[in-house]
């Protein structure tokens, strides 16, 4: 069992010393996923051919031939990145029995490094969600306190990684779909730069925010993983050639005194008193470190929440229009006309809040809207792209708290909406602009929910995020040295 509780650098090491063989870990989670995930639901799909894999590498150890970097590690994977030969839902019952015939690129590049897929994990419904309850296949539950959300869209994956039931996972953050549920579950996310991963075969939500990140136990872990998966790819013309550092390497680098920003927007009335209050003892800890805090401004942060939810159902309601019954996915049985097709199958296989996303995305596109919504959408969109640009041209960082409020319960804020929606305010500006952010789990409430505090750097600058951000796990728990 304490086995399970490792993070990946350590089971590596265990495989090194031969104390523990990859088939008996798969085994071993598998017996534990099938045993405890019936609470949890962070699971869709359990990959049973997994086994098989591990033992391939159990002989390679035998022979004292050299590892990958990932060898024999139990990955678990969003539900909405392509896996050949294993289901791709979305969490949507329109592509309940879609099988990809590809692989996504991350997929590729994790596969080339060994590692073992272990299973798919749930979501809400094609993305759009800040709990997991908008799953087609039920709501995720936070492993933390069962009857509180884990965060979305990526609950599933955090769930899984919090909950030990895998070693690590991917995600995707189209407006703090890993850091919020990160947070929410304790665990470590991070949102790369715009282009900086590939996107090729991660099934669209809104392509201008939407970006892939890894999710792990603990930063080490994380700068691992986000080597593996970066760089560019020709097959996404958005992936961007710029050379990827060596992130592990530059973890233990002395940055001298960062200078961090803290936006005054950022703490203002209903965020929760517990959270703010952690926030102020980490920039203590940071300022005690040598670090230079400096109250910053972005004037335009009201405005992200509107403009986000403009702009990403709009791209929504143009990418989900391939699902339409006719190539792949789910098709009503009962039509008696092509528009009825359509109709019917979109209708039933789509869940509520997929309709109301695709709804008001096609709204503010219509004839007559465009320029009053989606194009203003857009102008301001660039006066927060302008806000963050101003702000490092005066700090090398900016600290937020990554939610403005703990796990709330299950059903809390279902049927409302526009509640929902606030869930991502400090999360939603940083896929608008692009840049790249990471959740670190910093503490705990008073009833032991997680508390996380969100790190924002300039573009292509991961190396400072995961550096700075190796350096306070450290100092809070020890870390992984």
């Amino acid at each position: 069992m304490e086995i399970l509780k490792l993070g990946i650098f350590q089971l590596k090491e265990l495989y090194k010393k031969k104390e523990v063989k990859p088939s008996e870990v798969v085994s071993l989670l598998l017996e534990e996923i099938y045993r405890r995930d019936k609470d949890i639901h962070s699971y869709l799909y359990i990959n049973e051919k997994a086994i098989d894999q591990a033992k391939r590498v159990d002989e390679k150890i035998e022979k004292g031939e050299d590892l990958k970097e990932l060898e024999g590690i139990p990955i678990s994977i969003k539900d909405n990145i392509c896996t050949k030969g294993i289901p791709t839902t979305c969490a949507s019952k329109i592509l309940e029995n879609f099988i990809p015939p590809y692989d996504a690129t991350v997929i590729e590049r994790l596969k080339e490094k060994g590692a073992i897929i272990i299973g798919k994990t749930n979501m809400d419904e094609f993305a759009f969600g800040s709990s997991t309850e908008n799953s087609a296949f039920g709501p995720t539950r936070n492993p933390h306190n069962l009857e509180r959300v884990p965060g979305g869209s990526s609950g599933g994956s955090t769930a899984s990684v919090a909950s030990n039931l895998c070693f690590a996972s991917l995600g995707s953050d189209t407006g703090g779909s890993i850091r919020q549920p990160s947070a929410f579950c304790g665990v470590v996310g991070i949102k790369p730069t715009y282009g900086r991963v590939s996107r090729y075969g991660l099934i669209a939500f809104a392509s201008s925010l939407d970006q892939i990140g890894p999710i792990t136990k603990n930063v080490k872990d994380n700068a691992l993983l986000l080597k593996i998966i970066s760089g560019k790819d020709k097959m996404d013309s958005t992936s961007v050639d710029i050379e990827v550092c060596d992130y592990l390497e530059f973890l233990n680098k002395d940055l001298g005194k960062l200078k961090i920003g803290i936006p005054k927007e950022y703490f203002v009335g209903g965020i929760d008193k517990e959270i703010r209050e952690k926030i102020f003892e980490i920039l203590k800890i940071l300022e005690e470190r040598g670090m230079i805090i400096e109250e910053i401004s972005l004037p335009h942060t009201d405005y992200g929440i509107a403009t986000y939810y403009i702009i990403a159902t709009a791209e929504a309601s143009s990418n989900l229009a391939r699902f339409d019954g006719v190539k792949y996915g789910y098709r009503s049985k009962n039509y008696e006309n092509l528009m009825e097709m359509y109709m019917k199958t979109r209708g039933e296989g789509f869940g509520e809040e997929v309709k109301r996303r695709i709804i008001l995305g096609t709204y503010v596109l219509s004839s007559g809207y465009y320029e009053a919504y989606y194009l203003k959408a857009q102008k301001v969109r660039t006066l927060i792209k302008n806000d963050f640009e101003q702000a490092f041209k005066k700090v090398d960082i900016i600290l937020t708290p990554t939610t403005p409020e703990l796990p709330f319960k299950l059903g809390e804020k279902k049927d409302d909406p526009l509640k929902m929606y606030l869930s991502d305010i400090f999360t939603v500006n940083v896929n608008l602009t692009g840049l790249p952010a990471i959740n670190i789990p910093c503490s705990f409430s008073s009833n032991k929910l997680p508390i996380g505090v969100q790190f924002i750097s300039p573009y292509f600058k991961e190396e400072i995020l995961l550096n700075l951000s190796y350096k306070l796990e450290n100092e809070l728990k020890g870390g992984d040295k």
